[in-house]
Protein backbone atom coordinates (compact mmCIF):
# COMPACT_ATOMS: atom_id res chain seq x y z
CA UNK A 1 0.00 0.00 0.00
CA UNK A 2 1.43 3.58 -0.70
CA UNK A 3 1.80 6.32 1.58
CA UNK A 4 0.24 9.66 1.10
CA UNK A 5 2.08 12.51 0.02
CA UNK A 6 2.82 14.27 3.21
CA UNK A 7 1.84 18.12 2.31
CA UNK A 8 3.44 20.12 5.29
CA UNK A 9 1.31 23.83 5.62
CA UNK A 10 3.60 26.49 4.03
CA UNK A 11 3.34 29.85 4.52
CA UNK A 12 3.95 31.86 1.39
CA UNK A 13 3.80 35.79 1.68
CA UNK A 14 5.08 38.68 -0.04
CA UNK A 15 8.67 38.98 0.72
CA UNK A 16 9.40 42.31 2.13
CA UNK A 17 12.58 44.74 2.54
CA UNK A 18 13.43 42.57 5.36
CA UNK A 19 13.79 39.82 3.98
CA UNK A 20 16.08 40.47 1.58
CA UNK A 21 19.25 38.49 3.55
CA UNK A 22 16.59 35.42 4.18
CA UNK A 23 15.16 35.31 0.53
CA UNK A 24 18.74 35.83 -1.11
CA UNK A 25 20.12 33.10 0.93
CA UNK A 26 17.52 30.53 0.37
CA UNK A 27 17.97 31.47 -3.03
CA UNK A 28 21.54 30.18 -3.21
CA UNK A 29 21.10 27.55 -1.22
CA UNK A 30 18.76 26.34 -3.79
CA UNK A 31 21.13 27.08 -7.12
CA UNK A 32 23.12 24.73 -5.14
CA UNK A 33 20.85 21.74 -4.78
CA UNK A 34 19.13 22.53 -8.30
CA UNK A 35 22.33 22.79 -10.37
CA UNK A 36 24.75 20.70 -8.30
CA UNK A 37 24.49 18.06 -11.13
CA UNK A 38 24.84 21.14 -14.01
CA UNK A 39 27.72 23.54 -12.86
CA UNK A 40 30.91 23.04 -12.24
CA UNK A 41 32.31 23.95 -8.60
CA UNK A 42 33.12 27.61 -9.56
CA UNK A 43 29.69 28.01 -10.28
CA UNK A 44 29.21 27.46 -6.35
CA UNK A 45 32.10 29.19 -5.20
CA UNK A 46 31.16 32.42 -7.20
CA UNK A 47 27.70 32.48 -5.03
CA UNK A 48 29.06 31.76 -1.77
CA UNK A 49 31.51 34.61 -2.63
CA UNK A 50 29.21 37.01 -3.82
CA UNK A 51 26.13 36.32 -1.35
CA UNK A 52 26.57 39.81 0.89
CA UNK A 53 26.85 41.23 -2.73
CA UNK A 54 23.67 39.36 -3.29
CA UNK A 55 21.79 40.67 -0.58
CA UNK A 56 22.75 44.00 -0.81
CA UNK A 57 21.08 43.86 -4.44
CA UNK A 58 18.18 41.88 -3.14
CA UNK A 59 17.36 44.97 -0.76
CA UNK A 60 17.29 47.46 -3.29
CA UNK A 61 15.16 45.41 -5.82
CA UNK A 62 12.37 45.02 -2.92
CA UNK A 63 12.77 48.79 -1.89
CA UNK A 64 12.36 49.67 -5.12
CA UNK A 65 9.27 47.27 -5.53
CA UNK A 66 7.24 48.43 -2.82
CA UNK A 67 4.33 50.36 -3.67
CA UNK A 68 5.15 49.93 -6.94
CA UNK A 69 2.50 48.71 -9.65
CA UNK A 70 3.77 47.10 -12.71
CA UNK A 71 7.27 45.79 -11.22
CA UNK A 72 8.44 42.84 -10.49
CA UNK A 73 6.83 40.56 -7.22
CA UNK A 74 8.64 38.47 -5.04
CA UNK A 75 7.50 35.67 -2.48
CA UNK A 76 9.02 33.51 0.14
CA UNK A 77 8.37 30.42 1.31
CA UNK A 78 8.27 29.39 5.02
CA UNK A 79 8.17 26.82 7.05
CA UNK A 80 8.80 26.42 11.08
CA UNK A 81 12.37 26.37 10.60
CA UNK A 82 11.91 29.34 8.17
CA UNK A 83 12.55 29.88 4.35
CA UNK A 84 12.47 27.10 2.20
CA UNK A 85 11.46 28.50 -0.79
CA UNK A 86 11.22 31.91 -3.29
CA UNK A 87 9.78 33.10 -6.58
CA UNK A 88 9.53 36.16 -8.53
CA UNK A 89 7.26 37.30 -11.30
CA UNK A 90 6.28 40.21 -13.13
CA UNK A 91 6.29 41.77 -16.40
CA UNK A 92 8.10 40.24 -18.94
CA UNK A 93 12.16 41.13 -20.21
CA UNK A 94 12.41 39.74 -23.09
CA UNK A 95 11.45 42.16 -25.78
CA UNK A 96 10.04 38.93 -28.26
CA UNK A 97 7.57 38.18 -25.63
CA UNK A 98 6.36 41.17 -23.25
CA UNK A 99 3.78 39.30 -21.45
CA UNK A 100 4.09 37.71 -18.37
CA UNK A 101 7.55 35.96 -16.71
CA UNK A 102 8.27 33.70 -13.60
CA UNK A 103 11.48 34.88 -13.07
CA UNK A 104 12.77 32.49 -11.16
CA UNK A 105 10.63 29.86 -8.68
CA UNK A 106 13.19 27.52 -6.40
CA UNK A 107 12.03 24.97 -3.20
CA UNK A 108 14.67 23.43 -1.20
CA UNK A 109 15.19 19.74 -1.57
CA UNK A 110 13.54 19.37 1.64
CA UNK A 111 10.38 20.63 0.22
CA UNK A 112 10.43 18.33 -2.89
CA UNK A 113 7.10 16.33 -3.37
CA UNK A 114 5.14 18.30 -0.95
CA UNK A 115 3.17 20.66 -3.41
CA UNK A 116 5.32 23.61 -1.96
CA UNK A 117 6.69 24.30 -5.85
CA UNK A 118 2.85 24.15 -7.22
CA UNK A 119 1.49 26.41 -4.40
CA UNK A 120 4.29 29.08 -5.62
CA UNK A 121 4.38 28.84 -9.28
CA UNK A 122 0.21 28.64 -8.73
CA UNK A 123 0.88 32.17 -6.29
CA UNK A 124 3.58 33.72 -8.70
CA UNK A 125 1.82 33.67 -11.90
CA UNK A 126 -1.61 32.81 -11.26
CA UNK A 127 -3.56 31.43 -14.67
CA UNK A 128 -2.15 34.20 -16.94
CA UNK A 129 -0.22 33.48 -19.77
CA UNK A 130 3.57 33.18 -18.80
CA UNK A 131 6.85 32.35 -19.65
CA UNK A 132 10.20 31.45 -18.18
CA UNK A 133 13.87 29.83 -18.85
CA UNK A 134 15.02 26.80 -18.10
CA UNK A 135 18.81 25.04 -18.18
CA UNK A 136 18.99 22.12 -20.18
CA UNK A 137 19.77 19.30 -18.99
CA UNK A 138 17.26 20.28 -15.91
CA UNK A 139 14.65 17.15 -16.40
CA UNK A 140 12.76 17.72 -13.01
CA UNK A 141 12.32 21.44 -13.92
CA UNK A 142 11.03 20.72 -17.17
CA UNK A 143 8.64 18.04 -15.97
CA UNK A 144 7.19 20.57 -13.68
CA UNK A 145 6.63 23.05 -16.17
CA UNK A 146 5.50 20.94 -19.28
CA UNK A 147 2.74 19.34 -16.64
CA UNK A 148 1.58 23.00 -15.66
CA UNK A 149 1.10 23.62 -19.77
CA UNK A 150 4.56 25.27 -20.51
CA UNK A 151 5.50 24.42 -23.75
CA UNK A 152 9.03 24.94 -25.65
CA UNK A 153 8.89 28.05 -27.81
CA UNK A 154 12.30 27.01 -30.24
CA UNK A 155 14.32 30.01 -28.47
CA UNK A 156 17.41 28.51 -26.94
CA UNK A 157 20.37 30.85 -25.87
CA UNK A 158 23.73 30.51 -23.73
CA UNK A 159 24.01 31.86 -20.13
CA UNK A 160 26.42 34.69 -19.28
CA UNK A 161 29.86 33.80 -17.98
CA UNK A 162 28.63 33.65 -14.25
CA UNK A 163 25.96 30.34 -15.42
CA UNK A 164 29.52 28.94 -17.53
CA UNK A 165 27.47 29.88 -20.53
CA UNK A 166 25.27 26.96 -20.37
CA UNK A 167 22.23 26.18 -22.56
CA UNK A 168 18.70 27.13 -22.06
CA UNK A 169 15.81 27.77 -23.45
CA UNK A 170 12.24 29.39 -23.21
CA UNK A 171 9.42 27.78 -21.97
CA UNK A 172 5.80 29.82 -22.36
CA UNK A 173 2.16 28.74 -21.57
CA UNK A 174 -1.34 30.23 -22.76
CA UNK A 175 -3.11 31.70 -20.45
CA UNK A 176 -5.06 28.33 -18.24
CA UNK A 177 -8.76 28.10 -17.54
CA UNK A 178 -9.93 29.11 -14.19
Amino acid sequence: MTQPLLTLPYLIRPATVDDAEAYARTHVAALHEAYEHIMPPEYHEYYDAELPAIIERRRAAFEEAEGTSGSARSWLACDDGGPVGIATSGPGRDEDRPDFELHHLYTLRSTHGTGLGQRLLDTAIGTRAAYLWILDDNPRAERFYLRNGFVPDGTRMLCGPTWHHKPMFRMHRPDQPG
